[in-house]
């Protein structure tokens, strides 16, 4: 059977409702991650915890320290799991992350959290980079309204131009319930 984990990447405060950075749809996101998180648990797959900080304390968000950085209680890590803190997108640089999943011998990567148009893309593709096959749950992520010369671009958009980019050419992009059927 395939080693697999699941990295749960920026599931934190400042994203959810009363946040520094509200994403859309991360309320309904976080359901889907406790069911990826109940499935992981129940095969025993490795579960890594992406932890986002910005060390200055005058960040608009995720200042490390803050409450806003802190996990947020939808998916807190249990005895046994992983937590990996970062200071950039990318959930690999400067931290020890591949190490975990080679001590592991982690065959497959499942990628869910937030905000799709940065740290998701930046892991999925790094991820590939490293040789591992990704699926990333499209559901399980958030994102949100974005502007570009001058004109706001819906999250809904946002999220589909994500997505489609990383399953045309880096993995699957499925449901929550399309991957726990499974």
């Amino acid at each position: 059977m395939t080693k697999k984990a699941l990295i749960i990447i920026d599931c934190q405060n400042d994203f959810f409702p009363g946040g520094k950075c509200e994403l859309v749809g991360q309320v309904e996101s976080a359901a889907n991650i406790q069911r990826l998180l109940k499935a992981a648990r129940e095969n025993k797959d490795i579960v890594v915890h992406i932890q986002h900080f910005f060390k200055d304390k005058y960040a608009p968000f995720l200042a490390e320290g803050t409450i806003g950085a802190e996990l947020h209680d939808s998916c807190k890590p249990v005895e046994g799991e992983h937590v990996v803190v970062k200071y950039t997108a990318n959930s690999y640089l400067n931290t020890n992350l591949q190490q975990i999943l080679e001590d592991a011998g982690v065959e497959e990567i499942v990628i869910c959290g937030g905000m799709s148009h940065l740290c998701i893309d930046a892991a999925a593709r790094a991820t590939v980079d490293l040789g591992y096959p990704i699926t990333v749950i499209y559901d399980a992520c958030a994102t949100c309204d974005l502007e570009f010369e001058g004109e706001v671009v819906p999250a809904k958009y946002v999220q589909g131009a994500i997505m489609a980019a990383l399953s045309f050419a880096y993995g699957k992009v499925i449901t929550t319930e399309e991957y726990l059927a499974v």
